[in-house]
Formats: C-alpha cells, structure tokens, sequence
C-alpha cells in the first residue's frame, strides 16, 4: 500500500517496465507511468501478507444500470411507440433510393414525363407522411425524457433522504449533488439512445443485406472499414473513460469548493481571504476544463478517424462501382441506389458503434449513482405512529457505545442512565467528550454500535424506531433554517400550519416580539439557510419550530448559545414551564442551572451525576465546579 496525494492509501497491483497499476480509492483501477505516479507518491509504503484470518471474498459485481433504476411506470408502453414510430419512418427512408433509381433508369431512359410526375406525386406523399411520423417520435421522446426524468429524480431523492445521517457526514455536498446529477446522464442517454440503437441495428442489417444484393465486392468494403473503425475505438476506450471519470471528479470538487466558499462568504470576507480562494477556484477550473478538452479532444480525434476512414471507403467504393457500371455490371440507376444505401449502413453503423461505447460509458454514471441509490436507507417508520399517553415521556439508556467504525476510536463508551418523564437534565463536559454525539445517538439519527436506547418504553433502535420521532423535538448546533416566511419555518412547511400554533410556539421561544417588529411580520422572507437573521433570531426560531410540534421530549444541544443573559433566562423560563422532558448540552452556566440534574461526560463517559443542593442557590456549587474545570 503507497501514501497517496498525502491524504490516503492506494493498492499496488504491480509494477511493470514503466508502468504502475494501482486500485485507489478515490478513482477505482489505474495505470500510471513511473513520472505520473512519482508526483502522488508520498514515499511512504506498507507492506503486508495474509494472516491465517485472512478469507479471499470473491469481486462485487458491475453495478448494472437496471438495478439503478427501479420501477418505471408506463416506459414499456412509450418505448413500443417510440419503436414502432422509428421503425415506420425507417420504411420510409429505404424507400428514398428506389426513387433515384427509377427516374434514372425508367423515366429518363425512356422519356416517360407521365411516369415522372407518378414517382414525383407518389415520393412527396411519402415525404409528408415522413415529416408527420417524425413530429410524433420526436412528440413522443419528449414526452418519455421527462417522464423518465421525474421519476427517477424523484425517486433517488425520496431514496436519499432516508439515508442515515453518517452518509451526509462522511462526504462533500458537491458529490452527492455531483452523483444524483448522473440521473440526468443515464436518462437522457437511454431515452433515446435504446431506441435508436435498435433502429440503427435494425436499418443497418437491413441496408447491409440490399448492399450484398447489389454488389457483394462494394458491400465487403464497407464491412471492411466498420470493422476498422470499431478497432479504434475499442482500442481507446480505456483511455477515454478514465478521462470522464477523472473529468467526473474534478467537477465534483469544483462544486464543492464553489457551495462551501457561498456558504462560507462571511468567513472569507472577515479573514480578507478571498484571492487565496479565488486561487484555489482557478486552479480547480483549470483541471476540470484541461480535462474537459482532452475529451473533446479525443472526440475529435474519433469524427476525424471517422471521416478518413469512411471518406476513403467512398472513394474506393464510387471507384469500383463505376468500373462495374463501365463493364455493363451495374446501371447508373443501380449505382445511385447502392451509393444511397452505403450512406446509410455507414451511418448506422457508425452511430451505432459510437452509441455503444457511450451506453458503456454509463456504467461510470451509474457507478456513482449506485453510492447513493444503493446505500442502505433507514427502516421504514411503522404506518401508525405510537399513542403515548401523558404530558413527557422517560429515556432509558443501557450500555451504550458508538464509533463510527472497528478501526476508529470510541466516541461514547458503555453510558447508562436513566432519565424520569418531565425530568430536565444537563450533560456537561469539555468539548469533544461527545455530547453532541450522544444527542445525536438518543434521537436515533445515529445508530448506537452497542447498547439500547428506550424512549416511553420504546425501543428507538428497533423496527418501532420510527415511529417515536413525531414525539420528539430537538434544536442541534448544526440546525438550519430554509427559504420562506418565518410562519413556513416555525411550521416547518407544514402546507395546513396553524398561525395559532406557530404564534404560542415563537411566545415560548422569545422571539414573537422581533418577528412583529418586522415589516411583514410572521409573512417576512429569511432567506436561503436563515441567512436575513442574527445568530440569535435565528436559534429562537428553530427553537420554535421544534416547540410547534408540540413534543414530550425535548433535545437542546447549546440552543441558547447565541443569546445575552437576559433573553437566555427568558427562553429557559419558558421551556421550563412546559410540561416536558428535557435533555440539554450546554456550557453555559444561567442553562445548566435551569436543569433538575446534570451528568459529567469525560472521554465518552458518564463519570458523576450531580443534583441541587438548595433550591435558593443560583448555581449548585458542584456545577460551579465542572464548569470552571
């Protein structure tokens, strides 16, 4: 194993006379040249051998595009359509030589105008039926292409959004978008390429068999140079499809770096840091358009090869069917009829060739698309959500541990505790211990690695998991607002929101009196993730869409961390008031004081629980203590 790019490892498959073969992660299977590999190789190297443990699994399987793409409604019915329509105005299309071939060799031989204005008469009809037939493909392959798109768009989004959290977490936002933008790829490509590969298929064996009719010796020309071009391409596709999948994740970084730097504007602007990320962005725009011109560049160089080899096939082709014609084996008519056909084979074997390599060019997309559409989503919530009865509900956590996988190190580790309906308790500890982690864990968004978590008696791990979450409501640190009115975030777009509601929600967060302070009030837009309030707006408002819900058990991970003094006793003032439990991470002390009990979180462990000492005292003395630690 070779350090790679300073960040990771990559596979030595081995090492030939001037080439290396890798397997990296980051790029699936490659073949380096010795200068190459040296401006990634970090000089560091592990070697390893088989322990006795060690079982040789067998390869996954190629990822195929159906599996991508799950049920399609109605995509038998238009591709019988599309085909039938195809094949209808493929009829039409043979028939075109036929009218070469008979005004030269009938009407003009013998001077028959009235047969002349027949196959005239006759032709255009032909013509007309063929522009109608065209419009309903064409009507037809629109019709299919957004369907198709729909569907699967919606689909792999519904697919992505029940996804564990850890997925999101362990990837860039410009990948996933990058990977879902695939859809777009494999369906315009199977829309109509099928279709088209078919006719082409069809029309080429079709043209084939009328060219051997005419001339086996001019027909064998033309296989000749198919099977020169199909040798060329094959022989560079490897190549090629390492330049897309290169070309893939380059853009895939550009995006990224290009959402972060919107996202973190603020920070740039504070730091003055803008031309160092303008640098970074012109150098990512630089790879990508390098590599975007390599492929346009190689698919210049296959219209090229193209044009030679089948522009000499013509030459050698008009060549040798006029000397059959000067010996008396062929008419002109016939000539003008094979030529018409030799177009035609030449271009539906071309296109099809070229239509071949792009649909396996598709497993690219598709592989990437399959890190999405083929990860394993959360179960299913159960059709009916459970019925508690009562006002809060009690948590009770056993053994709990998580890590995010075997090799990495625990976060949380073997934490019991119980927590009674309508308790309010506080985890506190330095930062990093993992209380955030274990908010996480006690909402279910994180699956414990061990242990077992019952909220109301409720096991939220099990298959029964989901149906808890309408119960809860939480407000994280990471938390975002969306695009809308306030009145759509604090009712979460619910399409039916109370205003009642939303306004006795916004009461309890202490934020009523600022959103009527401004211009539009509960109707006042807040921009895209919140972006139009201050830090602390913004966390009231969160706070009250969670309160809408009306929850029993209510998650405050430093959910006042933004405000003064005065507005954070408000807001806990009135949360205490409700009738609720609460679990609160804070570091504040007006927070912590505001809980019934606080457990001390140190290394991913519970290692006290602490309780008042005297209802008159402004902060326990025990509490002091672990904060000021």
């Amino acid at each position: 194993m070779l350090h790679w790019d300073m960040n990771h490892f990559v596979v030595l498959t081995r090492a030939g006379r001037g080439v290396l073969e890798i397997v990296d992660p980051a790029h699936g299977k490659r073949t380096l040249s010795w200068t190459d590999a040296s401006e990634h190789f970090t000089g560091v190297v592990m070697e390893m051998e088989p322990g006795p443990d060690f079982t040789q699994k067998a390869p996954e399987p190629e990822v195929a595009i159906r599996s991508l793409m799950g049920p399609i409604r109605g995509l038998k019915s238009a591709l019988g359509t599309m085909l039938g329509l195809s094949l209808t105005l493929q009829a039409c299309v043979l028939l075109a030589p036929f009218y070469l071939q008979w005004v030269v060799d009938q009407a003009l031989v013998s001077a028959d105008s009235g047969l002349l204005t027949v196959l005239g008469l006759a032709f255009g009809l032909a013509t007309v039926f063929q522009a109608v037939v065209t419009w309903l493909r064409g009507f037809a392959v629109v019709q299919l292409s957004a369907s198709l798109s729909m569907q699967w768009l919606n689909d792999v989004f519904a697919h992505m959004l029940r996804l564990p959290l850890e997925f999101f977490e362990r990837r860039h936002l410009g990948d996933i978008t990058s990977r879902i933008g695939s859809v777009q790829t494999i369906q315009g490509t199977l829309t109509t390429g099928f279709v088209e590969a078919i006719i082409d298929g069809v029309m080429a064996t079709i043209t084939l068999g009328l060219m051997c009719f005419y001339s086996a010796a001019l027909a064998s020309l033309s296989v000749a140079a198919t099977a020169l071009y199909l040798t060329v391409r094959t022989l560079a596709f490897r190549k090629v499809r390492a330049l897309n999948e290169k070309h893939l994740l380059a853009s895939a970084m550009q995006q990224t770096h290009l959402l972060e730097t919107v996202r973190g504007m603020q920070s740039l602007k504070v730091a003055g840091r803008e031309s160092f990320r303008r640098v970074a962005h012109d150098n990512l725009v630089v790879n990508s358009t390098n590599l975007e011109n390599a492929i346009a560049r190689a698919g210049l160089a296959f219209l090229t090869v193209n044009q030679l080899i089948f522009g000499l096939e013509r030459v050698a082709v008009v060549w040798l069917g006029a000397s059959l014609a000067m010996h008396a084996s062929f008419s002109v008519g016939m000539l003008v009829a094979y030529l018409a056909y030799k177009e035609q084979f030449v271009q539906r074997v071309g296109s099809l060739i070229d239509k071949s390599f792009d649909f396996r060019m598709l497993r690219l997309h598709g592989s990437r698309l399959a890190d999405v559409v083929l990860s394993e989503p959360e179960p299913m919530p159960p059709a009916r959500e459970a019925n508690f009865k009562g006002t809060s509900l009690g948590i009770e956590a056993r053994g709990l541990s998580f890590r995010y996988s075997e090799s990495e190190p625990w976060i949380l580790e073997d934490c019991s505790f119980s927590i009674v309906a309508g308790e309010s308790v506080a985890f506190v500890g330095p930062s990093g211990c993992g209380k955030t982690t274990l908010m996480k864990v006690l909402l279910g968004v994180l699956k414990p690695s061990r242990g077992s978590i019952s909220i109301g008696g409720v096991d939220i791990t099990g298959a029964d998991g989901g149906s808890i979450r309408h119960a809860i409501g939480a407000v994280m640190q990471e938390d975002q607002l969306f695009a809308g009115t306030i009145a759509q975030n604090i009712g979460f777009f619910d399409p039916d929101f109370d205003i009642d509601r939303v306004q006795d929600a916004a009461r309890a967060a202490a934020i009523h009196d600022d959103i009527c302070a401004m211009p539009m009030g509960y109707e006042s837009l807040i921009g895209d993730m919140g972006s139009a309030l201050s830090g602390g707006q913004k966390q009231r408002v969160i706070l009250a869409r969670a309160l809408y819900a009306a929850p029993l058990v209510l998650f405050l991970d430093e959910a006042t961390s933004h405000l003064d003094v005065k507005r954070e006793r408000e807001v806990n003032d009135a949360v205490r008031r409700l009738e609720l439990t609460r679990i609160i991470v804070a570091h504040r002390p007006e927070t912590i004081a505001s809980a019934d009990r606080v457990l001390v979180l140190e290394n991913g462990k519970i290692v006290r629980s602490l309780s008042p000492v005297g209802a008159t005292e402004p902060l326990w003395p025990e509490v002091q203590r672990e904060v000021e630690r």
